[in-house]
C-alpha cells in the first residue's frame, strides 16, 4: 500500500489517519510526503511526481497493492493547482503500470465537498480537459491577483477538487484502470477536524461559519478516521465494482445543498 498524505504536516490528517489504521490491521504502508515520510517527494513538480512514484515502488520492493492519494493544500496560489490536481493525477499515472501487476489493486483519492461549490470553469477545464498545468497555474494566479487571497483560496481549492472528481469519472473506465481491474474512486469529505481546518475550528466564529457553509446535520464535524475507514474499504478486496465515484463523507451537506432530486435535468 502506498499512502500519499502530501501536506508535510505530521498532525493527524486524513492521510496519516489512514496510514495508522492500515498499519494497525497489519498492512505494510509506504508513506509519501514532503517531509517526515518513508518517501520524500515534492508533488508540486512534474519531476517530483515521477521520482516519488519510482521511489515508492522501490520502497515497496517493486509491488504495490493499492494507493490512497490524500495530497492537498489550500493556498490561494497556483501551488494548489499543482499539488491537488496534477500532483495526484500524474503520480497515479506513473504508478498505474505497477498497480496493474497486482491481483486486486484499487486506488482512492481525496476530493472534497468543495467540488460541489462555486468554482472557475476555465480553471477546471485547463486541468481536467486540456491537461495544461502551465495554463492552469496562470489562471489561478490571475484569480489570486484579481480576487484577493480570501476569495481566491476557496475558488482555486474548489476548482481543483471539481477537477479531480471529473478526472476520476473520466479515467475510471479507461483501459489503464478498468482494463487492468483497478477500481478508481474518490471520497469527498465535508468539514474534518484536521490541520487544514484547525485555524477555523479553534474559534467560535469560524465554527459557526463552517457550519453554515457546510451543513452537516447528523453529527457535526467529523474526525479523520471517519474518512479513513471509507478509504480503506474502497481499497480493500471487498471493493470489486465501485468505481468512478466521488463518495461524499459530509454529514448530509450535499443533500442539504442540492436537495433530493439531482436527476431532474435529465428528465424528459
Amino acid at each position: 500500500m502506498v499512502n500519499v498524505p502530501g501536506s508535510g504536516v505530521r498532525r493527524p490528517g486524513i492521510g496519516k489517519a489512514t496510514k495508522e489504521l492500515l498499519e494497525a490491521q497489519g498492512h505494510t504502508v509506504v508513506g509519501v510526503d514532503l517531509k517526515n515520510a518513508d518517501v520524500i517527494a515534492d508533488l508540486s513538480t512534474r519531476q517530483g511526481r515521477i521520482d516519488g512514484a519510482f521511489a515508492s515502488v522501490s520502497a515497496a520492493d517493486g509491488s504495490v497493492d493499492a494507493v490512497t492519494a490524500c495530497g492537498g493544500v489550500t493556498a490561494p496560489t497556483p501551488l494548489t493547482v499543482s499539488v491537488n490536481y496534477f500532483g495526484m493525477a500524474e503520480f497515479l499515472d506513473a504508478m498505474a503500470p505497477v498497480l496493474a501487476k497486482a491481483e486486486a489493486p484499487p486506488v482512492v483519492l481525496i476530493s472534497s465537498y468543495s467540488s460541489l461549490q462555486e468554482n472557475d470553469s476555465s480553471l477546471v477545464d485547463a486541468m481536467c480537459v486540456e491537461d495544461d498545468e502551465d495554463k492552469a497555474r496562470e489562471i489561478a494566479q490571475k484569480i489570486a491577483d484579481e480576487q484577493g487571497p480570501q476569495v481566491a483560496q476557496g475558488l482555486i481549492y474548489a476548482s481543483t477538487k471539481r477537477a479531480i472528481s471529473r478526472w476520476v469519472r473520466r479515467e475510471s473506465t479507461k483501459e489503464q484502470w478498468a482494463g487492468a481491474g483497478i477500481p478508481l474512486n474518490a471520497v469527498g469529505p465535508g468539514v474534518i477536524r484536521i490541520p487544514m481546518t484547525e485555524e477555523w475550528l479553534k474559534w467560535e466564529e469560524g465554527r459557526q461559519y463552517l457550519a453554515i457553509v457546510v451543513r452537516m446535520p447528523p453529527n457535526g464535524f467529523a474526525e479523520p478516521e471517519v474518512v479513513a475507514e471509507l478509504m480503506i474499504w474502497l481499497t480493500s478486496p471487498a471493493n470489486t465494482h465501485v468505481t468512478g465515484q466521488t463518495i461524499y463523507v459530509d454529514g448530509g451537506a450535499d443533500v442539504a445543498m442540492r436537495g433530493d432530486d439531482i436527476w431532474g435535468p435529465l428528465d424528459k
